[in-house]
């Protein structure tokens, strides 16, 4: 059950777009579906963000890659789940010239998958592929990205007898003054 959002997408997507990290590099958010189920991201080639030979820095092109299909996954799976990257691929495919975009499209199927996988209680790794593409739709890049995924293990109520170390309401003891 997916819990409820306390952010709005747009609220979301303006408040990223200020983010140093995407600001500096050229990165915007164009959009993020209201449902947090899809993105789309554009970078921009500038003088802060061009390599040596001129083209899309590839760490760059990495960074506007970054943290959406955990973003997009932890939205939908909520409160109850514990999500994190785990790991990173990037192939450089072209050379990045112009405007480049990146889509993340986070289908009811992934949810399912991720569910079923995490159903026992143990984790998930699961990989997500982006392509990077030219204004002309050329790839540029592609980025595989591994995002861990475990329930939350339920919180056991705690025993209410004595030797527990609990009070009658299931807290901590008061503590209580000795001499020495």
């Amino acid at each position: 059950m997916a819990r409820k959002r306390t952010l709005s997408a747009a609220t979301f997507r303006r408040g990223i777009n200020l983010w140093p990290p995407f600001l500096f590099a050229g990165i915007k958010v164009l959009a993020v579906d209201d449902a947090f189920r899809s993105a789309k991201v554009r970078l921009r080639l500038g003088r802060l963000n061009r390599n040596w030979v001129g083209t899309h820095f590839g760490g760059s092109i990495f960074a506007m890659t970054d943290p959406f299909w955990m973003l997009l996954v932890m939205q939908n799976l909520g409160p109850d789940y514990y999500v994190w990257d785990s790991a990173a691929e990037i192939d450089f495919v072209s050379p990045g010239r112009g405007d480049i975009t990146a889509e993340f499209v986070l289908t009811d199927e992934r949810l399912a998958e991720i569910r079923e996988l995490t159903a026992d209680g143990s984790k998930a790794l699961v990989w997500f592929d982006t392509e990077v593409l030219a204004q002309d739709g050329s790839v540029v890049a592609r980025v595989r990205k591994q995002v861990y995924v475990r329930p939350k293990p339920e919180r056991a109520r705690p025993e209410t007898t004595g030797r527990t170390g609990q009070d009658e309401r299931g807290g901590r003891p008061e503590p209580v003054a000795t001499a020495v």
